[in-house]
């Protein structure tokens, strides 16, 4: 009797202490194999709108030096590459031929002035004769045409001794602006002429324009926005424009917007848009590449979670949620737009929330994993050295 209720108490105490144990247990941990993975509370944010264009670099102005007269360069005036200012020689047209030209047009016009001069003491005594009765109105006449014959043989040879002093100075061939000139296309003892091509170009580069195109979308939902012409150029007139170069280099000048195009590219659909950016020291150069952005609007208390959290599948668009347990769970999700690194959330996920940025590659819905915070990249876009040299 008294072994029973000894294993009666026995029973009792284990019992007791099972209870206890699984009372006290604490929650469950993740398995010793479980993937590590970096996760990012969901949060509502004011996000900027951020447009991104591919750009092409181009003068402000685009001179094309053409020869005016023909003859022979018998000098070039100018490196090639370098920068030159307005009036500056360029070229030198062999001006022999154009001052004995201008010589002959001074004699004829001198010859002129004094076949003018007889013509016009002629007409002077006619009219006064004629006056006198003492000629006959023909004689009169004829006075008067050969003055009026004599002065209009002087204004040509005035109109030709001018066209001769311009012919000699299109000779030497000047920059009509301040700007980078190009190689020469043509060398001393060529003939150049109107016919035979533009001879170099200089362009304005400072500052240097950026050729953007935008698509006719865009185009609109701009206009739709901002249908008051007036408050549409106050909008563009404060927008501030960055430039990233072709090696993911932060170009540290500001642009301003310049110009947009009067009709949209039939072949494109696009429009095309130029801003300008200060280019001191000439660093940028016509024809580069590179990628303008923007700030066009700040969106409030957007949903947004990095792009990298976002998985696609067939048009399908889903994350890895944790919950609290450390256990994943794969939700579809509606997204929005997109603003540089971020994607926004329209269904799906609620404020709070951890999802997984990086590593769901290695996880399956209900598994178990270890978190760690995620920290965003540094931007790849970085500072661009000033001093061209560099």
């Amino acid at each position: 009797m008294n072994a029973m209720k000894l294993g009666v108490v026995l029973s009792a105490l284990f019992l007791c202490a099972s209870i206890f144990a699984s009372c006290s247990r604490k929650p469950e941990q993740p398995a010793p194999d479980a993937p590590e993975v970096l996760v990012t509370t969901v949060s509502r944010r004011d996000v900027p709108v951020v447009k991104e264009r591919v750009a092409t670099l181009d003068g402000l102005i685009n001179a094309t030096i053409n020869a005016q007269v023909t003859g022979y360069i018998i000098s070039r005036n100018y490196t090639e590459g370098s920068i030159v200012k307005k009036g500056d020689l360029l070229f030198q047209i062999d001006p022999r031929p154009f001052e004995a030209a201008l010589a002959q047009a001074r004699a004829t016009l001198a010859k002129a002035q004094a076949t003018q001069l007889k013509t016009d003491e002629d007409e002077k005594r006619a009219l006064e004769l004629f006056k006198n009765n003492v000629i006959s109105a023909q004689e009169r006449d004829t006075a008067v045409q050969a003055a009026a014959a004599a002065r209009a043989e002087t204004q040509a040879a005035e109109a030709a001794v001018q066209q001769a002093e311009l012919n000699l100075g299109y000779t030497k061939i000047t920059a009509p602006i301040d700007g980078l000139a190009g190689f020469a296309t043509a060398q001393v003892g060529d003939l150049v002429g109107p016919n035979t091509g533009p001879l170099t170009t200089i362009s304005q580069i400072d500052p240097i324009k950026a050729v953007v195109s935008a698509g006719e979308q865009a185009y609109t939902d701009f206009i739709m926005r901002h249908p008051d012409a007036e408050e549409r150029a106050r909008y563009l007139s404060k927008l501030e424009f960055e430039l990233i170069l072709s090696n993911g280099q932060l170009y540290p000048h500001k642009g301003t917007f310049y110009a947009a195009d009067r009709n949209l590219d039939l072949r494109t659909g696009s429009i095309r848009y130029e801003v300008l950016f200060p280019n001191p020291g000439n660093l940028l150069r016509p024809g580069q590449f590179g990628r303008v952005r923007f700030v066009s609007e700040i969106k409030k208390g957007a949903l947004v979670v990095p792009q990298e959290a976002v998985a696609e599948l067939q048009g399908n668009y889903q994350v890895a949620v944790v919950d609290e347990n450390n256990r994943v769970t794969i939700r579809p999700v509606t997204v929005g737009d997109r603003f540089g690194d971020w994607w926004e959330i329209t269904d799906g996920l609620k404020p709070g929330e951890k999802v997984i940025v990086q590593g769901t590659q290695k996880v399956q819905n209900g598994a178990a994993v270890v978190t760690k915070p995620w920290t965003p990249p540094q931007p790849t876009a970085t500072p661009l050295a000033a001093d061209p040299k560099k």
